[in-house]
């Protein structure tokens, strides 16, 4: 009888709790750069502008920001020119909304995929990780392109050592995008009318979170009920993003402290929810 090591790929019954397989999932590493390679390819394909709607959803998103809060509403932005303060509200924004988004698709978008061919499942929502953060650093390109314009032409901006922060945002942004996502991919298999609700609640959050306002703008007769946005694990990287960039802010390190740790639950949440829904979703859908 074969041995389990004369075999080149040993397919075992997947294990309850944490289980992550890494060493698996980065020998189908090639698998993992087609999936980012077809995001690409897929998104922008049979259209006019192509790869340009990277840079023109962003300033679209930011001008319109611009216009209905910075002008009509008359929100202040800390002193900082609005265009640079709602761009950097919107890429951490987008980013967020990106991982959320190809996560929460992980099981739905790859049914057919998964009934009929073996993979580590975890390979999807990675290789949507992976995509998710190569467009934000492509958006970074036109922030920092704009960033350059109003720092020559002596806007009170400047970067500062909290910026080094930087990878750990993006992280931690990556992180409880995927927790989430995760979680409603696993729902939705068996009530999608909860697909619904889900993108209602993302789209409110967007108002707890300070993409469109700083946290110093919440005026002080609401003062009370800022322990809801502060409550958000997103507002402390938002806040720390801006004031690592920028040089304005609130860089809070016990709400980063939160956000981290929110971050490792929901994460594992997530891993548990990911391993236990794999063995049955095929029978689900």
């Amino acid at each position: 009888m074969a041995r389990d090591d004369e075999w080149d790929i040993v397919i075992k019954p997947k294990e309850k709790g944490i289980h992550l397989n890494l060493k698996e999932v980065w020998r189908y590493k090639d698998l993992l750069y087609l999936y980012v390679k077809r995001d690409f390819i897929s998104a922008y394909k049979q259209t006019i502008l192509g790869p340009l709607w990277f840079f023109i959803q962003p300033i679209f998103s930011t001008l319109i920001y611009t216009l209905v809060f910075g002008g009509i509403a008359q929100i202040s932005t800390d002193g900082l020119p609005p265009m640079l303060f709602y761009m950097s509200g919107v890429l951490c924004w987008n980013y967020f909304t990106d991982c959320l988004g190809r996560s929460s698709g992980t099981f739905m978008g790859n049914a057919n995929v998964f009934s009929k061919v073996y993979f580590p499942r975890l390979v999807v929502p990675i290789a949507g990780l992976v995509s998710a953060v190569l467009k934000m650093f492509i958006q970074l390109l036109l922030f920092f392109s704009i960033y350059i314009y109003f720092l020559f032409n002596g806007s009170p901006i400047g970067i500062n050592s909290a910026v080094l922060l930087f990878p750990l945002l993006i992280i931690m942004m990556a992180g409880i995008g995927f927790g989430i996502g995760i979680i409603i991919s696993s729902v939705t298999i068996k009530y999608r009318d909860l697909n619904i609700l889900f993108s209602f609640a993302i789209g409110l959050m967007m108002y707890i979170t300070p993409v469109i306002y700083p946290l110093s703008a919440i005026p002080a007769k609401y003062g009370a009920f800022k322990w809801i946005i502060q409550l958000n694990p997103l507002s402390s990287i938002v806040e720390a993003f801006r004031y690592g960039m920028l040089g304005t802010g609130e860089l809070s390190w016990g709400g980063l402290l939160y956000s981290g740790i929110f971050t490792v639950i929901i994460v594992l949440i997530g891993i548990v929810t990911f391993n236990k829904v794999e063995r049955r979703f095929i029978d689900i859908v």
